[in-house]
């Protein structure tokens, strides 16, 4: 058994996010995959939906908006490192589990965001609110749940969207510009609350301009990387797709670690990336200007489509083709996620550090804006608006303090609290799969009729 504090931790954390909770996520992406009618083949009309405006809607944010700080929370540090430790600790193989289970989350991320804004609340100053604690209170009337839900919510955003992102900055740049941790400390909490005590709005429009520009840098680093591999992609493509079905060896003295371990390292991956399930994101999809829950929640679903089955598709392809075109590498440079990122956009002359550099900081900093909003609805749920000034003066403090610290037990403990936040979510979504999808048939027989006749329509 365990002993101390650190290893019980540690333990549970393992246990929460072993088999069965993994099984739980994967079983509610495939049910309601097949529950909606698999709405992933909607995802085109959800980016098309995305840039456009519905007028006369109610609702705190745009669309676009809503989905830019929905993605700010998901691509964090761990898209940027997490393809690596996906491909060290089960090989090739599992950036294909990753990217099947991306597919097959926008169902749920498209259900869990259908209901939180078909829940949804109008405060009397105006606002909207919403998330998995107002469906399981207004739709099943499981308001103990929903307190638990907005509790693990408002704790977990202090961990995972607070101080282990300032955490990731301060290392990020002790080690390129060797800035001391608690100037850091000061310079993001002086940055991110001049945001954060903005509101909502303030935050998304902060989103909406940085989310773009650090996804399209990231990106065209990768693009240039496969264009460097180019004589290698073929092959990595073939090699990702084999060894995630049975074990072998690729170019470069990649070797493949078995089915088994390269469908779990990459269905964690890709479930820990795009939170489907985990219900942050339809928490910020309940502001959303829309009329329609099935209109925005075809918006957030692209978020995981984004997140995972492009963005992790192509970092999974760029680690593995470089580690085929850099065949000196050995078997223990293979064990650390981080490095295998690392030396892949080290082949890229001089701007290869500064790129993967800024992507860090800039994919942490906007995980801070994006998981500060859900964790004011979550106080804000439990206390009332009372609670907002002290929770975003509370968040500000701990985004000073923790680049000082330690931070190995705050990561397991936030990973408990993410996997306590899904449970009743999942609750949630399951229990109302048969309201996901009445409303999801009805809205798009009624979006396809309407667009018929426009093309009937006289010109």
């Amino acid at each position: 058994m365990p002993n101390g504090f650190d290893e019980w931790v540690r333990f549970f954390n393992a246990f929460l996010w072993g088999a069965p909770m993994l099984l739980l996520l994967l079983g509610t992406h495939i049910f309601l995959t097949i529950r909606t009618g698999l709405i992933q083949r909607k995802t085109f009309l959800g980016i098309r939906l995305s840039f456009a405006k519905e007028p006369q809607s109610s609702g705190d944010i745009s669309q676009f908006g809503a989905l830019t700080t929905s993605l700010a929370s998901t691509l964090g540090t761990g898209n940027i490192i997490g393809l690596g430790t996906a491909v060290a600790l089960g090989g090739p193989g599992a950036v294909f589990w990753c990217w099947v289970t991306g597919v097959l989350g926008i169902a749920t991320k498209y259900a869990e965001a259908l209901l939180a804004v078909k829940y949804r609340v109008r405060t009397p100053d105006g606002r909207t609110l919403g998330g998995a604690m107002y469906v399981l209170e207004r739709a099943l009337g499981m308001k103990h749940l929903a307190r638990l839900f907005a509790l693990f919510t408002a704790l977990a955003t202090l961990g995972i969207g607070c101080g282990v992102q300032v955490n990731a900055i301060s290392t990020v740049m002790d080690e390129s510009f060797h800035i001391a941790p608690l100037s850091v400390g000061v310079l993001v909490c002086a940055l991110a609350g001049l945001v954060i005590f903005g509101g909502v709005k303030s935050i998304s429009t902060v989103c909406e301009r940085l989310v773009p520009f650090m996804g399209l840098l990231f990106l065209m680093g990768n693009f240039y990387l496969l264009w460097m591999n180019r004589a290698y992609l073929w092959d990595a493509l073939c090699c990702i797709v084999t060894l995630a079905f049975q074990p072998g060896a690729a170019a470069g003295g990649l070797v493949g670690s078995g089915f088994l371990a390269a469908a779990r390292a990459g269905t964690a991956r890709g479930l820990f990336s795009n939170e489907s399930g985990m219900g942050s994101a339809p928490i910020v999809a309940a502001a959303a200007q829309t009329r329609n829950p099935v209109r925005q929640a075809l918006v957030s679903a692209t978020g995981t489509f984004w997140d995972t089955v492009v963005l992790c598709l192509i970092t999974g392809l760029v680690i593995v083709s470089s580690l085929m075109r850099m065949p000196s590498l050995n078997a223990a440079q293979l064990s650390d996620g981080g490095l295998l990122t690392t030396l892949a956009f080290s082949q890229i002359p001089v701007f290869g550090p500064i790129i993967l550099s800024a992507s860090m900081v800039l994919f942490a900093f906007s995980t801070i804006l994006g998981w500060s909003y859900y964790g004011e609805r979550g106080a804000e749920y439990l206390l009332g608006k009372r609670a907002l000034i002290p929770y975003r003066i509370l968040f500000c403090a701990v985004l000073l303090i923790a680049p000082t610290i330690a931070l190995d037990t705050v990561w397991a403990m936030a990973d408990i609290l993410n996997a306590l936040m899904a449970i009743p979510n999942l609750i949630a979504v399951l229990l109302l799969s048969g309201v996901v999808a009445k409303d999801t048939r009805y809205y798009l027989r009624h979006l396809e009729e309407s667009e018929a006749a426009a093309d009937g329509a006289p010109r």
